[in-house]
């Protein structure tokens, strides 16, 4: 029989924004809570440490700090800390800190855990319905719309990702790598990539906003316009040889079939052959509790993540650096 402790004792580092909405999701369970919230500088309340080796004890740690510091984290984590670890997204922000993540030993990438949290969405058990369905048919091509005006808060000048220096491509590394991990999953090896980014806004110093175009190699094209410098916008669209599939406005219409016909032979709309509620935004809520779930599910029963899970990360973080490498950077 598994010993499961009652309660993990778990580390963060990282207190706001995205750290602060897992900390709301770890304060509502009772099976874990945090003991310590790193900073280097900080001490806002009692669980707050500037000590390091505090965390060493946890069962596990996660790391929601500045895309930076991710692998330095795990780097340091991995020398001295024997528990379970939850990084967000990107692991490595340059292709030296990559190639050191990849040649981590198996039994320490199957106790790392990467938050694509996509995997674990209803957005995601859809495309693996509807790909090559009767309704859709053969998909030949994805269009992705994730934008909002985030970047026109007067708090975002001064934050981290407005920083060009540290985060030139924050929207790519944020939100983009997102959409590219979800759909690798289902489409494969990329054959081309192109992407554009540029300052929008004209806050900051980094791009906030990116459209990437991917040609996977089956043929099936993909584009993800990302912004931070428009009104909120959640859609997706996938054709395919038999069928049209929308979300947009929290509505889900799917199109088909392609053989509709008006009285005089020739092309016309498809009827709609499905009508459902379906809400982007609260669906990447509900994956970030299920991706969280996930993770400290193995943790109480200490099993190994699949290292799957570790590889595909790797594969998606190298195909966002390729894309920052056709800029430059």
């Amino acid at each position: 029989m598994i010993d499961v402790p009652l309660v993990l004792n778990l580390g963060i580092i990282g207190y706001r924004n995205h750290a602060a909405k897992l900390i709301s999701y770890i304060a509502e369970r009772t099976d874990c809570k945090i003991n310590f919230i790193y900073h280097p500088t900080k001490q806002l309340d009692e669980r707050f440490t500037n000590n390091f080796s505090d965390l060493y004890d946890c069962d596990a740690i996660i790391i929601s700090s500045p895309n930076k510091t991710h692998f330095e984290y795990i780097e340091k984590l991995s020398k001295n800390f024997h528990g379970y670890i939850f990084c967000e997204k990107p692991p490595a922000i340059n292709q030296n800190e990559l190639e050191k993540l990849d040649k981590f030993p198996s039994n320490l990438k199957q106790k790392i855990f990467f938050n694509f949290n996509l995997r674990f969405s209803d957005l995601n058990d859809l495309i693996k319905q509807e790909i090559n369905s009767k309704e859709l048919g053969q998909i030949i091509h994805i269009d992705i719309f994730a934008s909002k005006g985030l970047a026109f808060k007067k708090e975002y000048d001064g934050s981290w990702r407005a920083d060009g220096n540290n985060n030139m491509h924050n929207i790519l590394d944020a939100l983009t790598i997102h959409f590219c991990d979800l759909i690798n999953l289902h489409l494969g090896k990329i054959n081309e990539s192109f992407y554009i980014p540029s300052l929008i806004s004209k806050k900051g110093t980094s791009y906030d906003t990116g459209y990437v175009i991917l040609r996977y190699e089956n043929d099936v094209t993909l584009s993800i316009f990302n912004s931070y410098a428009t009104p909120l916008i959640n859609e997706i669209s996938i054709i395919g040889t038999n069928g049209h599939l929308v979300i947009r406005n929290n509505q889900l219409v799917i199109h088909s079939p392609r053989d509709t016909f008006d009285k005089d032979s020739l092309f016309t709309n498809p009827p709609i052959s499905r009508n459902s509620k379906f809400d982007i935004s609260e669906d990447s809520n509900t994956s970030l509790r299920k991706s969280l779930d996930f993770f400290i599910n193995k943790v109480q029963v200490k099993d190994k993540i699949p290292i799957e899970y570790f590889d595909t990360s790797m594969t998606t973080n190298r195909i966002i650096l390729e894309l920052k490498n056709l800029h430059g950077k």
